[in-house]
């Protein structure tokens, strides 16, 4: 086996196999199917570059399907956030947008068969009563006692329950397969409720609706998808899409069930995120905090880092748990490349150089970014009073500490080597909140003719020239690593610092960013405009810090 075939994942051998013996005329058609009822999250884009990765990498094509079923919970802010989404992403489904409710009539056509056949029929007993009735895995099901109900009679109740002449819970339609199946699937499923529920596409014209799963594998089926990828969820119900595609004689989609993502502390249930959504835990589906895509692109990750993680995780058949650390280094890696350097003091405390001429304004040289050449070169202003990080500044600081103390010299970056002479604090809470140092001219950044070496370098911005910003220091949204196994409310274990606000000093050159604009701030992290921003009013997301520097909360 050559080196190349070693490296491929479980589906595209799978695949490869089939292309050779020319099952489907070697033709690759796979689908991305979600259901309209919340916004996509990391998870769902592990699914969506491996269905539209797989279809490109094999010349075959990939269609977007949504599979709405369920009116009550569905809507077309989430049809529209998908598509968005997925469009950000980088994929492109062309003319290929399907929909479940395309397919209603001959899905009612399809049960129509199913009865003829003997294989399915109505039920008159409570949802309550059918699920008790179908047992537990071990111990087997209890025919309804509707089940040898004639075939006319279920086709004329079947018609009754189209035309509305029942009511919610009164009547469904269940498959005929067997009660005693050690699949719990296969225990007569229910295929058909009653839902006089409007639908976003269809209106008012149905009130029955299909179950997911009887819409989803025969949607698979009418489109001539050849390979129809899900989640290990879905591996139980594989025996039940198999068993409506050999009793409806329809076009055989295999399915293959591949590891979902998880995240070590990240929750990817749409049920419980839409919980801290209803809940105000968050301020919406797109809070920068969120796994959504739209939360995750709020805060600046970008479609290239999620596309290269997807690829570092690969795809398993086995259910694990990835680092998020490893997420978060795909986003450090792409803007890093990208993202030009700014300065910007997030706690800033006011530094003056008291032998610089006050009222001078130096423009200093500064690169934009020194991994992209061609980004080029900016201009800074430099003055006497300058901002610089609280933290940068310590009153008797250790041996160790390599920035600005009593004496200590240390550079501003593109800018000159200043020593502190002295500072001030308040006398009511002993805080500095002035910092007071010289400054030696023949140490201009590129220029410096002074011989000296100093360990430390610090960030700041001209007090003349900085404009004030909003600074969203977003954290991850849990302390738990792994929300999989915990036996108690997942709320408990979210992070109660999971959002600092500071109120910051940016490089004027910020004044004229847009929202989306991303960057980095030189020593503090990357970070992107917020669309809370307004004329006069800078708000910054932080998008990650420059290296993993997480620690264990709570």
């Amino acid at each position: 086996m050559s080196e190349e075939r070693e490296s491929l994942n479980f589906l595209e051998q799978m695949i490869e196999k089939d292309i050779a013996s020319g099952k489907h005329g070697g033709r690759v058609h796979t689908r991305f199917p979600p259901e309209p009822n919340g916004y996509l999250h990391i998870g769902h884009a592990k699914s969506i570059c491996l269905n539209f990765g797989i279809a490109a990498k094999y010349n075959g094509l990939c269609n977007l399907r949504f599979d709405d079923t369920n009116p009550e919970k569905e809507d077309v802010e989430y049809v529209d956030s998908i598509k968005d989404n997925i469009k950000w992403l980088g994929f492109d489904w062309e003319d290929r947008e399907y929909y479940a409710s395309d397919n209603f009539d001959q899905l009612y056509e399809f049960a129509v068969k199913l009865i003829k056949k003997g294989k399915a029929y109505i039920d008159d007993d409570s949802a309550e009563k059918i699920s008790a009735d179908r047992g537990t895995p071990t111990r087997p099901g209890v025919e309804s006692r509707f089940r040898n109900r004639s075939v006319e009679e279920n086709l004329e109740m079947f018609a009754g329950m189209k035309e509305g002449k029942y009511e919610e819970g009164e009547k469904v339609l269940r498959a005929n397969i067997d009660m005693s199946s050690p699949i719990m699937q296969m225990r007569d499923p229910v295929i058909y409720r009653i839902k006089k529920v409007a639908h976003h596409r269809t209106g008012d014209k149905w009130c029955i609706y299909p179950t997911y799963d009887f819409a989803h594998g025969q949607s698979d089926s009418i489109e001539n998808i050849t390979h129809s990828l899900c989640t290990l969820e879905f591996a139980s119900h594989r025996p039940l899409y198999n068993w409506f595609i050999k009793e409806l004689e329809i076009f055989p989609s295999e399915q293959t069930e591949f590891a979902r993502l998880n995240l070590s502390y990240t929750i990817v249930s749409k049920r419980k995120l839409k919980e801290l959504v209803d809940g105000n835990y968050v301020t919406g589906w797109d809070d920068p905090r969120m796994p959504t895509l739209s939360g995750i692109r709020r805060r600046g990750y970008t479609p290239a880092s999620i596309r290269n993680f997807a690829d570092r995780i690969g795809v398993s058949n086995r259910d694990g748990i990835i680092d998020v650390a490893l997420l978060e280094h795909s986003v450090r890696e792409d803007l890093n490349k990208t993202a030009n350097r700014v300065l910007g003091v997030l706690d800033p405390v006011k530094l003056v150089i008291t032998n610089y001429p006050e009222g001078k304004t130096e423009d200093l040289e500064a690169v934009n970014n020194p991994e992209d050449e061609s980004a080029g070169k900016r201009t800074i202003p430099f003055s006497n009073e300058v901002y610089i990080e609280r933290s940068d500044f310590m009153e008797d600081p250790p041996k160790k500490f390599f920035r600005l103390g009593p004496d200590r010299e240390v550079r501003l970056k593109y800018a000159y080597i200043v020593k502190c002479t002295g500072f001030k604090k308040d006398e009511v809470t002993g805080e500095v909140v002035e910092i007071y140092c010289e400054y030696d001219p023949s140490t201009k950044s590129g220029q410096d003719t002074s011989g000296k070496k100093v360990k430390g370098t610090l960030g700041w911005v001209s007090a003349n020239h900085a404009i004030d910003a909003e600074v969203r220091l977003y954290d991850r949204l849990f302390i738990t690593e792994n929300l999989n196994t915990i036996d108690d409310d997942f709320k408990n274990h979210l992070n109660p610092d999971s959002l600092e606000i500071k109120q910051a000093k940016v490089e004027p050159s910020l004044a004229t960013a847009k929202v989306g604009d991303q960057m980095q701030f030189e020593r503090q992290g990357y970070f992107i405009l917020d669309k809370d921003s307004t004329e006069g009013r800078h708000v910054f997301n932080r998008t990650v810090t420059l290296r993993d520097n997480w620690t264990k909360k709570g």
